[in-house]
């Protein structure tokens, strides 16, 4: 029985917990105890308070994963030198040491981050970066492995990064049988950006133009061209480039890139079809266009881009 190793405290994410002890607990063999500063419930702030097994004190004996969960009691939880020492001291006897959500800084203020890569939720990264300078901070991944510490975004990336950890003790299949049995849509790699390009993007204000993003998640292999797009909106397109731009964020053709590269990447990661095909139903004239814009947004070839993350089918 491997043994993991949940850090809570006063105002902890609740699902920073459950969701890790979840994947743990579907996927067998594994032992999880929830620890916490005393031996009392904990609010969450989601109505419900959780009810720790062990005191700090009373963690004895051997360590497979040390997880420190986040939340919006972790700026109380920082101050506590108690808590902050025991993670430090705990830390070596562990095989693995993980956060999840802004965990990351009890981590960070435990020295255990120095010199390391190290991701936390896309709200507090650049506070990360600025209190602890020393650490290489990267705001796009949702969970990042450096060595045997592991770090991940914010609430539910720290059940992907519990399903990575079951894969690397049990196998691809076991993570994926834990991911199918709790209805995840997809076990996501840890290189996959926070954002999905809808998210990454502002929202417009104008119900036409919010309307017309919506519609084109649905309608990639249309034709969605500067001019196609303005005449759906009803727009000239020298108005529709410029709103879209001040609404949005970026151009509408940067918009259609990005929303065709997170497609093929779904496609890669999930289906065993052939770049050609993934290029077709995504929208990109052939497929040295997909490959331009594959590795402007993701550094590598689509191709190379599965070998890393494609999910293992069942037999």
């Amino acid at each position: 029985m491997r043994r993991i190793i949940i850090v809570a405290f006063p105002g902890v994410q609740a699902l920073d917990v459950a969701g890790p002890a979840e994947v743990f607990a579907q996927a067998g063999g594994y032992e999880v105890r929830v620890v916490a500063p005393a031996l009392e419930p904990l609010p969450t702030g989601s109505g419900y308070a959780i009810v720790p097994e062990l005191a700090l004190s009373d963690v004895t004996g051997p360590i497979d994963t040390l997880l420190v969960a986040g939340g919006a009691g972790t700026r109380e939880a920082f101050a506590a030198e108690e808590l902050v020492g025991w993670i430090a001291a705990t830390a070596p006897r562990a095989h693995r040491v993980a956060s999840v959500c802004t965990g990351a800084f009890l981590l960070a203020r435990a020295g255990l981050l120095d010199g390391r890569r190290a991701t936390t939720h896309w709200a507090w990264c650049e506070e990360l970066a600025r209190r602890f300078p020393q650490i290489e901070v990267d705001p796009d991944p949702i969970f990042i492995a450096d060595g045997r510490l592991r770090t991940s975004a914010g609430v539910t990336a720290g059940m992907d990064l519990a399903l990575a950890l079951v894969e690397e003790d049990l196998g691809p299949r076991a993570a994926l049988a834990v991911a199918r049995q709790l209805v995840l849509f997809v076990r996501r790699p840890g290189g996959q950006a926070q954002f999905s390009a809808g998210l990454a993007a502002q929202a417009a204000v104008r119900a036409p133009l919010r309307e017309l993003q919506a519609w084109m998640t649905d309608h990639l292999t249309d034709d969605l061209s500067v001019p196609a797009l303005a005449g759906r909106a009803q727009m000239s397109e020298r108005t529709f480039a410029r709103a879209f731009r001040r609404e949005t964020g970026g151009t509408p053709g940067d918009y259609v890139e990005s929303l065709r590269v997170e497609r093929a990447r779904l496609l890669l990661e999930t289906t065993p079809a052939q770049v050609d095909a993934v290029a077709a139903a995504c929208g990109f004239g052939t497929v040295e266009t997909l490959r331009r814009a594959f590795a402007r947004r993701t550094g590598v070839s689509p191709s190379a881009y599965r070998s890393r993350f494609a999910e293992v089918t069942s037999p």
